[in-house]
């Protein structure tokens, strides 16, 4: 009784996410009323779910602090216009020309980085070099596409291959071997169909503003050292995390402290009406809280749902009904669309164990990829589709309409890539 009703209410907040638009209701209404009354309900009918709550609180905060960190950072470095070091360099009038190299970059970087921290940045960068919204609207389908694809491969991309890299699951260069392909043809489906859609359509760039708020310039040095210090705070996550075993958001929050001295070092001289804008105190208030808070609200929705079993029984179901890994582990991909793939992922880590699959198996790989990348079918169904749907205020159907399609097609073209080699 209790799970069908938690089922049920889930479904209701989620279809009224969908219909944020026709509702005309902020998506982070439906999250947290959802979220409060799964956990009321949970708590009515078991009693103490304190410690599951607290369990739960924990990972997504983790969550929260490492997006809030990552956007303020990107915050910072677009005040002080340092996305130009790379728009600067990008001189393409082409629409088609500029897709695969965003999308190639957005590919590689997600792996170094990590998707949604790569996602933040390219969509920064994109603004600066598209003016027309309907084509940026495209490029940010496809940056999550990439961004998932890139972060599937690499045990630092994605925090589902890393959980299955910390869990030895699997093993970082058999990873890199295994799902490389699989997720570069993820990602060379939806740019191909994108590219002929938008085939000799030319680029219409923003309009250039060269005076920065409040009339003052930055210079050259100042741009120069905010960027490079913002993007080498954000590398260095993973090998912060590598090294000292501390969750990301310990280190994106280490390197925000730093970002922070350097900018009052460098603008110690200037009035205060000149540098407030440029300050991380004026970047925080710039972030979009309501994405942050709708996050908050999805991730406990559906931590209900994985500590009452729910998850966890779907994916013993597909193991009774279809048998075969492969089609199940696909499944657990187009799942991984609608609701998250962290508690996905973890439910199979329960449900296989290593002594009978050990690491680097087939089961394991291709795990890392469908979780990685089936996320993309769905703008929320990542969190590098839900940045993007907060930063360009995408709407759901418009992605539904527009880039599912492309971006499902990918995923059976990985996937059966992935099977052929395997």
């Amino acid at each position: 009784m209790m799970e069908a009703l938690l089922v049920a209410i889930f479904v209701v907040a989620y279809a009224a996410i969908a219909f944020e638009h026709p509702l005309k209701v902020n998506k982070s209404v439906p999250a947290l009323i959802g979220a409060g009354t799964l956990w009321t309900v949970y708590a009515m009918y078991v009693g103490d779910v304190g410690g599951h709550l607290n369990e739960t609180l924990s990972g997504t905060a983790q969550i929260v602090f490492f997006l809030m960190g990552a956007m303020t950072i990107v915050e910072v470095i677009d005040a002080h216009d340092g996305f130009d070091v790379i728009t600067d360099k990008i001189k393409t009038t082409k629409v088609t020309t500029l897709l695969w190299l965003v999308g190639l970059v957005t590919f590689f970087l997600s792996a170094v980085l990590d998707n949604l921290t790569t996602t933040i940045v390219m969509i920064s960068v994109v603004r600066k070099l598209l003016g027309d919204r309907e084509d940026r609207l495209f490029f940010a389908g496809i940056i999550i596409i990439a961004a998932n694809a890139g972060g599937a491969w690499s045990p630092i991309g994605d925090v589902t291959t890393t959980m299955l890299w910390i869990g030895g699951q699997i093993t970082a260069l058999a990873i890199i071997e295994g799902v490389f392909l699989a997720s570069l043809v993820n990602l060379l489906i939806p740019l191909a169909v994108v590219s002929y859609i938008n085939r000799g359509k030319l680029v219409s760039p923003p309009s250039k503003v060269e005076i920065t708020e409040g009339g003052y310039r930055n210079s050259v040095m100042e741009r120069n050292i905010m960027f490079y210090a913002g993007i080498g705070i954000l590398c260095a996550v993973p090998v912060f995390k590598t090294v000292t075993h501390l969750p990301p958001f310990m280190g994106i929050l280490f390197g925000l402290g730093f970002l922070w001295l350097a900018g009052e070092v460098i603008h110690r001289n200037k009035p205060d009406e000149e540098k407030e804008h440029l300050t991380l105190a004026s970047a925080l208030q710039r972030i979009d809280m309501a994405s942050l808070v709708f996050f908050i609200g999805i991730l406990l929705a559906v931590a209900t749902l994985e500590h009452t079993h729910i998850l966890a029984g779907l994916a013993h179901w597909l193991d009774q009904t279809v048998g075969s890994q492969s089609l199940i582990v696909f499944i657990f991909g187009l799942v991984s669309a609608i609701v998250d793939n962290v508690p996905m992922v973890a439910a199979a880590m329960g449900m296989y164990p290593l002594e009978q699959y050990p690491a680097d198996s087939f089961i394991w790989e291709f795990m890392a990829y469908a979780a990685g990348t089936g996320g993309s079918i769905l703008i929320i169904g990542s969190a590098a589709g839900v940045a993007a749907m907060g930063i360009e205020k995408i709407e759901f159907f418009w992605y539904v309409k527009k880039i599912s399609l492309l971006a499902l097609l990918g995923y059976i073209g990985g996937a059966l890539v992935y099977i052929a080699t395997h």
